[in-house]
C-alpha cells in the first residue's frame, strides 16, 4: 500500500474535516494556478508555510517531495531561458538567455512549490479513504469516489500480479530483446495482467454484493463539523478571497 506518512499526526490540521480541507485547497490551488503576480504567489507561499507549521510535518519528508517536484522544473530552467524570446541578458555564439525566459521559469518554480506545499499541508494530512468519503460528502458523483477508493486499494494488487507474472517469465529464461518473441511475450504479459485484473474485479464485486453492498460505502469513522472546522473554513476562504483581490488589483 502507498505510504501515508503525512496522515499520521495529531496536529490541528489532522483533525480538521477532510471536506473542509478539500474546499480550502481547491480555492487556494486555483488562484495560485491562474495568477502570474509574484506578490500573490509569495503571499500564497507564506500561507502554505504557515499551514505546514500548523501541521507539524517532518521537514525531511517534505523536502523529499519538493526535490521530486523540482526535478522536473530543473529541465524548464535548461530550456525556457534559452528558447523563450524577449530581451537578452546574456548572449554568446552558441546560445542566448532571455530575461522573459528567466522570469517565466521563476514563476513556474514558485507556483509549483507553493501548490505542492499547499496540497501536502491540506490533503496529505488526510488518508486516501477519508478523502474519498469526503468527496462523496461534497456530493461528487459516487462512481468517481468509488474509482478513487478502489484504484487506491487495488492498483497495488494489480502491480503485484504483474510482478508475479514477470518473475514467472524470467524463471522460464525469458530475456528481453528487440525481436518478435519479446514483443509477443510482453503483449501476453500485459494481456494476462488485464485478464487477471478483470477476473479479480468481478470476484470483488460478487463478494461485495454478498455482503449487502447497496452502492454506498460506509466510512469506518464519522466526523461532524465543529467550531474548529468552521473557523478554519472561514480563514481559508478569507485568505483565498484576499489573494483573488490582489490578483485583480
Amino acid at each position: 500500500m502507498m505510504d501515508e506518512d503525512f496522515a499520521q499526526g495529531t496536529s490541528l490540521l489532522h483533525h480538521i474535516d477532510s471536506r473542509i480541507k478539500i474546499v480550502v485547497a481547491f480555492f487556494l490551488v486555483g488562484i495560485i494556478a491562474v495568477t502570474d503576480n509574484f506578490t500573490v504567489i509569495a503571499l500564497a507561499l507564506a500561507v502554505s508555510l504557515v499551514l505546514l507549521t500548523v501541521a507539524r510535518l517532518p521537514v525531511t519528508l517534505v523536502a523529499k517531495r519538493l526535490v521530486a517536484a523540482n526535478s522536473f522544473i530543473f529541465f524548464l530552467w535548461l530550456t525556457l531561458p534559452l528558447t523563450y524570446g524577449g530581451e537578452l541578458v546574456y548572449q554568446t555564439s552558441l546560445f542566448s538567455i532571455s530575461h522573459e525566459g528567466i522570469i517565466l521559469s521563476a514563476l513556474i518554480t514558485l507556483k509549483t512549490n507553493t501548490i505542492v506545499l499547499t496540497i501536502i499541508a491540506l490533503l496529505a494530512t488526510s488518508t486516501i479513504a477519508s478523502l474519498g468519503h469526503a468527496l462523496e460528502g461534497l456530493r461528487l458523483p459516487g462512481r468517481l469516489c468509488f474509482l478513487l477508493l478502489f484504484s487506491y486499494r487495488y492498483i497495488f494488487v494489480i502491480h503485484q500480479e504483474y510482478l508475479r507474472l514477470s518473475r514467472a517469465a524470467k524463471m522460464r529464461c525469458f530475456q528481453p530483446a528487440t525481436n518478435i518473441h519479446t514483443y509477443k511475450t510482453v503483449a501476453y504479459l500485459f494481456g494476462m495482467t488485464l485478464v487477471k485484473s478483470y477476473n479479480r474485479g468481478a470476484r470483488i464485486h460478487q463478494a461485495m454484493l454478498l455482503r449487502g453492498f447497496n452502492g454506498h460505502l460506509i466510512p469506518l469513522t464519522s466526523h461532524r463539523m465543529n467550531r474548529n472546522d468552521i473557523v478554519f473554513l472561514f480563514m481559508g476562504l478569507t485568505a483565498s478571497a484576499a489573494l483573488v483581490f490582489l490578483h485583480f488589483t
